[in-house]
């Protein structure tokens, strides 16, 4: 899952926090954030091994890997937040996307420079709530392609998308129940 799954799969502020801070910072690091950051660390953990293991999502790659090989698991989670976004209705897409922009400036002075750089642009261009269109999901695609080091930039990876889109919504809707269940039974444990 991507930027947009990851947040709203937070429970707290600083789980949000967290949750973004998870693939910017050492392993190392982690314990290093207040309690609440360390748990969104943990969530997004927990969504990326189970993401990653689920059957649907398995499938889900075989679309794009001929293509694009072993990062078909990144473009798998920016199709997804497609259509998370466009499960969630107009308000409460939008409503989230605000939340977490603000909290994310509320703790900007946990955020390393990379992050903060991100949460700039994130913020300028609406990445979370522009994942609901197409123009959306092909600009984050192409910003994997340009940091993929293997990958040639011009790839037509936003193509295969729009050509599977069908396909991919059914794994989403088969696939996200089990995830939102999973991450609500791991929440509780903190």
């Amino acid at each position: 899952m991507n930027y947009l799954a990851h947040s709203y799969l937070a429970f707290s502020e600083e789980q949000i926090v967290g949750q973004f801070l998870e693939d910017v910072i050492p392993n190392r690091d982690r314990f290093s954030f207040p309690e609440g950051m360390q748990q969104g660390i943990t969530l997004h953990r927990e969504v990326d091994t189970f993401t990653d293991a689920h059957p649907e999502i398995q499938a889900a790659k075989k679309i794009f890997s001929p293509l694009v090989r072993l990062y078909s698991g990144a473009f798998v989670d920016v199709s997804m937040d497609y259509f998370l976004a466009n499960s969630l209705s107009e308000d409460v897409l939008r409503n989230h996307a605000e939340k977490v922009y603000i909290v994310l400036r509320k703790y900007e002075e946990f955020l390393p420079e990379k992050l903060l750089r991100m949460v700039n642009s994130m913020e300028k261009d609406n990445w979370l709530y522009n994942y609901k269109e197409d123009f959306g999901i092909k600009y984050s695609m192409q910003n994997v392609l340009n940091k993929a080091k293997y990958l040639e930039k011009d790839l037509a990876v936003f193509t295969i998308f729009l050509n599977n889109k069908p396909q991919l919504k059914q794994y989403f809707d088969s696939f996200f129940p089990d995830l939102y269940h999973h991450v609500k039974e791991v929440s509780k444990r903190f």
